[in-house]
């Protein structure tokens, strides 16, 4: 714990020497970024080296005031996040170097580096407490920490904005997590985790939901994910790679540990969290679909994916209420590998997608084309986790989807598995990944390949290697965890085990092999294609010529298909269960004048809220505004009022 503590210590003075530095911007910039990167530098080596030889949980105190006890407990749960959150916080802070370059925002830089050390110190402790006070106190720095890494340019309206609505939602979450924590001491009249298991059965439940909804906010799980998209656009790339690499992987740590502390088996949990998976898991990827922003793009993925990660944990959970040992373990673990492998290639894609905004200053993959010629390296390892985010082998997204399936096809085959249930994990986790391969064709096809749309695409050139280097990093990571899954799926298992949920097992060594042979075979298969298509075309000439251009003897490059016209069809397919608005130019007259067509995806959940609950609540504070109209003698008579009436019911009880 003293290395932990160390760490969080150096990342702390890196975070805070740079706003005394403000004046010395190289020399801020160096001492920032090497405190705080050293610091998740050991805290990931001690994770690992702890996870690979741990022996049982160690507790420590501090600070034990009679209302406000600090405690610390490290396990293997505690130290798998340590470990993500330590890499993508390295990584992330290195690619800030370039990415944060401008000396006129100094003092705004330095106060990013303050908040980022925050975010990933309280994250950090978050998954290190020990008591309800404590675990409470931390989630509201990490909540406030990031809402002010959003607002990096408060200047803008559209930040502004968007860092309200991430303010509110986050405490709105907060609310119901606090709501959860205050039912708990209620009944057990203790802070402390120990007494949670021994809540009654209906009361589980309920803290269950509360807590549910309140993580589930954070994780951005539908209906209440709609901060997510607008937040990660209009954040700093590093900020939104560490945002939805790790941040919201707490929500999921928040609603897993919970499940652990109430020690139920209660039979609607399990479906209560795979239906919301499951709904999450193809919304998520539909709206992405249909989005130009490459960044919000990636963030409804993050929704997405998150999906997934809820539909593993709920099979998990599946597994338990059946009392069945392999189908807990293959759920939680498909779950937990999957929170790793998101994080690694979601990271990667932010940051690529940052490294072509860095660049070009473009957000819109409609402005964009051409890049795989003007930077190859951002171009190649956006297109590996792309590649992973798909699911397909033999990348890191790969393995832990299969050990879902896996653990579905295993239930089955038992009599008390529900059937239709698991049917629908299954159609639900191939439409997905369906969809998410469209997507991402779609991105590649608009992004990195045919011609430059506008003059900024036309000048891009190649990032430097500090936002490199991360990228590469994180996509050796996509290939090696795809391609040498058994040392991770090893330690998931025993991540899980020692969960005490059911008997141990062991089965890692079937489940490599099972995912090495698909990887393998995937990749033969592809192999074989291409050897029949070069053997069939070895004699033929292969000639250039011009695509048909429409009538137009000079076409140019906006005659490329674009993104809308490449979604149109499927998004129309989901009409539905989303909402797609147009507008388009009449074409008027025998020589029409240039015409414009443009579509905009509206997000159901982010509609129906604002019409049935933000308006109502906008239409009845105008109506009342009246009390509010800057009289300090009407202000002093609110006080007497309510000092009045607070005082008589004082006296009444």
């Amino acid at each position: 714990m003293d290395i932990f503590f160390m760490s969080i210590f150096l990342i702390l003075i890196g975070g805070t020497l740079p706003l005394f530095l403000t004046k010395k911007f190289n020399v801020m910039k160096f001492f920032s970024i090497g405190l705080i990167s050293f610091g998740t530098i050991i805290s990931l080596i001690e994770s690992i080296f702890l996870l690979v030889k741990f022996n049982g949980n160690i507790n420590f105190s501090y600070l034990k005031l009679p209302y406000f006890p600090i405690e610390f407990q490290i396990n293997e749960l505690s130290l798998f996040f340590i470990s993500i959150i330590s890499l993508i916080g390295f990584l992330s802070i290195i690619y800030s170097f370039s990415y944060l370059n401008n000396e006129k925002k100094s003092k705004n830089i330095a106060i990013n580096y303050f908040f980022y050390s925050l975010l990933v110190i309280s994250m950090m402790t978050v998954v290190l407490s020990n008591n309800l006070i404590t675990f409470a106190f931390n989630w509201e720095i990490m909540s406030l920490s990031s809402f002010f890494l959003v607002i990096f340019e408060y200047n803008k309206e559209k930040v502004r904005r968007a860092g309200h609505m991430y303010f509110i939602f986050t405490h709105i979450g907060g609310m119901f997590i606090f709501a959860s924590f205050g039912l708990i001491y209620a009944y057990t009249n203790s802070f402390s985790f120990d007494g949670i298991s021994s809540l009654p059965e209906n009361i589980k439940l309920i803290a269950f939901i509360l807590s549910l909804i309140g993580f589930g906010s954070k994780a951005g799980l539908i209906p209440i994910h709609i901060w997510l998209p607008h937040a990660h656009p209009i954040a700093p790339s590093h900020v939104s790679a560490i945002m939805s690499g790790v941040m919201i992987k707490i929500g999921i740590y928040g609603i897993l540990k919970m499940y652990l502390l109430l020690n139920t088996s209660i039979t609607l949990i399990p479906y209560i969290v795979i239906s919301i998976g499951v709904i999450s898991g193809i919304l998520g990827v539909v709206y992405a679909l249909g989005q130009h922003n490459l960044k919000k793009l990636l963030a409804y993925h993050s929704v997405e994916n998150i999906g997934i990660i809820t539909m593993g944990i709920g099979v998990g959970m599946l597994g338990v209420t059946i009392k069945n040992p392999i189908i807990t373990l293959l759920g939680f673990s498909g779950g937990l590998l999957h929170i790793l492998n998101h994080s690694i290639f979601k990271s990667l894609l932010f940051l690529g997608a940052g490294s072509i905004l860095h660049q070009t200053g473009i957000e819109s993959i409609e402005e964009m084309g051409g890049f795989l010629k003007k930077m190859k390296v951002t171009s190649i390892t956006f297109l590996i986790g792309s590649l992973a985010i798909a699911g397909l082998p033999p990348f890191n997204g790969f393995v832990s989807e299969f050990l879902i399936y896996f653990g579905v096809f295993n239930g089955m085959n038992l009599s008390n598995f529900p059937y239709v249930f698991s049917l629908i994990v299954i159609l639900s986790l191939v439409m997905i990944g369906g969809l998410a391969i469209m997507c991402f064709t779609k991105v590649i096809g608009v992004v990195f390949l045919g011609t430059p749309k506008t003059n900024k695409a036309k000048n891009a050139k190649e990032s430097n290697y500090f936002i490199l280097i991360p990228m590469i990093i994180l996509t050796i990571f996509c290939i090696f965890i795809g391609i040498f899954p058994s040392v991770f799926i090893n330690n998931v298992f025993n991540i899980v085990n020692s969960f005490k949920l059911t008997q141990k097992v062991n089965i890692d060594l079937k489940i490599a092999s099972n995912i090495t042979f698909s990887s393998t075979l995937f990749i033969i298969s592809l192999l074989i294609i291409y050897l029949i298509r070069k053997y069939f075309y070895k004699n033929k000439k292969i000639k250039n010529s011009t695509t048909w251009d429409c009538g137009y003897g000079y076409p140019t490059s906006k005659m490329q298909y674009t993104g809308s016209s490449y979604a149109h069809e499927i998004l129309n397919f989901y009409k539905p269960f989303i909402k797609v608005e147009e507008s388009i130019d009449e074409i008027k007259g025998i020589f029409p004048k240039g015409t414009m067509y443009e579509s905009k995806t509206i997000d159901v959940s982010e509609y129906l809220i604002k019409k049935y609950i933000v308006n109502p609540i906008l239409f009845i504070s105008n109506k009342l505004r009246w009390i509010q109209h800057g009289d300090v003698h009407g202000y002093i008579a609110y006080i007497f009022i309510a000092l009045t009436l607070f005082l008589i019911m004082g006296v009444i009880k």
